[in-house]
């Protein structure tokens, strides 16, 4: 069963349906935020750490969503902003370069051909060259088929902002995979 956003709040704000609420929440949403950060963080153990915090954030601040977004677009701003944290703390941690990333993506082909699996490797070798913001935006609007005014609720950025990034970030990633 399929719930509202209203219904969920409501569940998750009563101390006696608090815990049944937030699983509810959690079987709805859990699956797409998953997607969403992987897709910026590329790992699956740093995604999952990722979605932990995220729903943490969630649980101890659902008394004070007030509704003026969807449930979502309020999780994926956590969501998000949890990302860019991660990266940043990751950056000063120690510093990933494009050629850490091909090598942990089993390198590129130099064949003419390329299978599904190499151009997709390619595509996020490509993602990976472009600045947090655009990556961002590209994210949300090709793989996660938001429209832009949904993104700028996300992001807090003006819609113009965003379809500049998301041209850029298209010319670049363009750019990229032409040079191979």
């Amino acid at each position: 069963m399929i719930y509202t956003d209203e219904e969920i709040i409501e569940l998750c704000r009563s101390s006696r349906t608090r815990e049944r609420g937030f699983r509810i929440l959690l079987s709805q949403y859990k699956e797409r935020i998953y997607w969403h950060i992987r897709r910026i963080l590329y790992d699956h153990d740093d995604a999952n750490d990722v979605v932990q915090n995220v729903f943490i954030k969630v649980w101890k601040s659902l008394d004070t969503f007030r509704g003026e977004s969807k449930l979502y677009s309020w999780i994926y701003r956590i969501a998000t902003n949890e990302s860019l944290n991660y990266i940043r703390k990751m950056k000063k941690h120690k510093g990933t370069s494009i050629d850490d990333v091909e090598y942990l993506l089993g390198g590129t082909s130099s064949n003419a051909l390329m299978t599904g699996d190499e151009i997709e490797k390619r595509l996020y070798q490509a993602l990976d060259t472009l600045p947090a913001k655009q990556r961002l935006t590209f994210n949300m609007k090709y793989f996660d088929h938001l429209k832009y005014k949904e993104i700028a609720e996300i992001l807090g950025v003006a819609e113009g902002t965003l379809k500049a990034n998301y041209f850029h970030a298209v010319r670049k990633i363009e750019k990229f995979l032409k040079e191979d």
